[in-house]
């Protein structure tokens, strides 16, 4: 089996968790690098790892590599993949709402020969959306629940005067389509982004946000009627150190790794 080498762009609570999975073995892949703003703190932060992993910076990721995970600030997407996908490499996105602002990523990995892997995330379901949008998909719906405090800061909320703090009851914040969803809620709703590339799309793609004091974990309910199947699903994610991410996004990056070179692949 070829062995990929695996760089990690971001090292907060999906960066490092990641890390210590292939730090521990996914047949087929092995860490090759780290990049992180303050590299000072994540060299730090994988001192426990069994291997000597170097911090560089973003620049120098893709001649140490030949996939790259990225878990860091949407806006850095472009200055990651790119270089990327320009070699014809793999690029695994978790900031999933900043490929509807760049296209040209897309064009880059199809002319060169490059893949863009967006994984499950905190969402489920996305292998039936993409079955379904082999056929005619009429509608798909997402209705998202969060603590308060994991949607605090958001553009959408400072630009719309939306206080959530000190709530006592759910209250309805957004209602929109996923690309507007993706755009007001950049480090929020990378799964409504993910849900609408695997089905009909961002702007058809409807979504509702709503902030519940009473909720200790992330919730996202999906609805999807097409000529296939009509369904819905449901997850409640337990929250990471981070509460803007579930812990299952994580695992998902560590299960699609684990796909790249595996004898039986489901899903």
């Amino acid at each position: 089996m070829s062995v990929r080498r695996v760089a990690i762009a971001g090292l907060g609570a999906v960066g490092l968790r990641v890390a210590e999975a292939l730090d521990a073995g996914i047949p087929g892949c092995v860490l090759s690098a780290v990049s992180a703003n303050d590299r000072a703190a994540a060299a730090e932060r994988i001192d426990h790892l069994r291997q000597t992993v170097p911090v560089v910076p973003i620049a120098e990721l893709e001649a140490l590599a030949d996939v790259v995970v990225e878990c860091a600030p949407a806006a850095l997407l472009p200055e990651i993949a790119a270089p990327f996908l320009t070699a014809g490499k793999i690029v695994i996105v978790l900031s999933a709402g900043a490929i509807l602002g760049n296209d040209a990523l897309i064009a880059l990995a199809a002319d060169h020969g490059g893949q863009i892997i967006v994984p499950t995330g905190a969402l489920l379901g996305l292998d039936a959306v993409a079955a379904a949008a082999e056929g005619t998909i009429h509608a798909v719906r997402m209705i998202t629940r969060k603590p308060p405090r994991g949607l605090l800061g958001a553009p959408y909320l400072v630009e719309h005067g939306i206080n959530i703090e000190g709530l006592n009851a759910p209250k309805q914040v957004f209602s929109g389509t996923a690309r507007e969803g993706a755009k007001g809620f950049p480090a929020n709703l990378n799964v409504a982004a993910a849900l609408s590339l695997a089905g009909i799309g961002p702007d058809r793609t409807s979504l509702e946000i709503w902030a519940d004091p009473a909720l200790e974990r992330n919730t996202h309910r999906i609805e999807v009627d097409a000529d296939s199947a009509s369904f819905s699903m449901s997850i409640e994610n337990i929250p990471s150190e981070n509460p803007k991410t579930g812990k299952i996004t994580a695992l998902s990056v560590i299960a699609c790794l684990r796909k790249l070179g595996a004898p039986l692949r489901v899903g």
